[in-house]
């Protein structure tokens, strides 16, 4: 007797169809990357999702027909965001950034922090001054506050840093906010259905993970 639960096995048609995909899916990757405009293009970012939405497919499909795998992971950026429920014209947008750092060098930190201390301090009795070089929190602070992010990105080797994984989101909202209606909590009320589109930069992402794997599997 057959089990009606089961779940229906794809036929070996669904199989070839969902590996078609998969070739389309690269070449528009490729011809969006061709085409690209800037760092972060949109059009990139949406055929890199596609492309992995399409690797993801003809994975599970194998798998289900042949009980195989295939030998490669697309990391995908918006697994654990639901689909847009925000506004289609949105009339204001939220930017929320993330980068993570980590402190590697120290004392290049407090001597970076020292410095700009010491060039803007107004006398010598200035506290800032006086804790800048002895203090890793005090650095942070100092540097954090003279630079702005995108040169604390650009140049943190200079600042004894070393970049982690960094995250930009674009949120829809209805209106702009009102001045200082969000600043005691800024990050409390994103609305993972509002995101129109976020920009990831891992480790995961690094050439040289895919020339090892690309290695393992010849």
């Amino acid at each position: 007797m057959s089990d009606a639960s089961a779940p229906e096995q794809p036929t070996v048609a669904e199989v070839r169809a969902a590996a078609e995909a998969v070739k389309a899916a690269l070449d528009r990757h490729l011809e969006a990357v061709e085409r690209r405009t800037g760092e972060d293009d949109p059009a990139v970012y949406e055929a890199f999702n596609a492309l992995a939405a399409a690797a993801e497919a003809y994975d599970e499909r194998l798998y289900d027909r042949y009980d195989e795998v295939t030998p490669f992971e697309i990391p995908g950026a918006d697994d654990s965001l639901p689909p847009y429920e925000g506004p289609e014209e949105p009339n204001a947008v939220s930017v929320l950034i993330r980068r993570d750092y980590a402190v590697v060098e120290p004392q290049r930190l407090l001597a970076q922090a020292q410095r700009v201390a010491d060039a803007d301090r107004d006398d010598e009795t200035d506290p800032r001054a006086a804790v800048a070089g002895t203090s890793v929190h005090s650095a942070l602070g100092v540097l954090f506050g003279e630079y702005e992010p995108d040169e604390i990105a650009s140049r943190h080797k200079e600042f004894g840093l070393e970049e982690g994984d960094s995250t930009l989101w674009v949120c829809a909202a209805d209106e702009p906010s009102e001045p200082g209606e969000w600043l005691s909590i800024p990050f409390d009320q994103t609305d993972p259905e509002r995101v129109v589109c976020r920009f990831d930069v891992s480790s995961v992402f690094d050439e040289d993970d895919l020339d090892e794997l690309d290695t393992a599997t010849t």
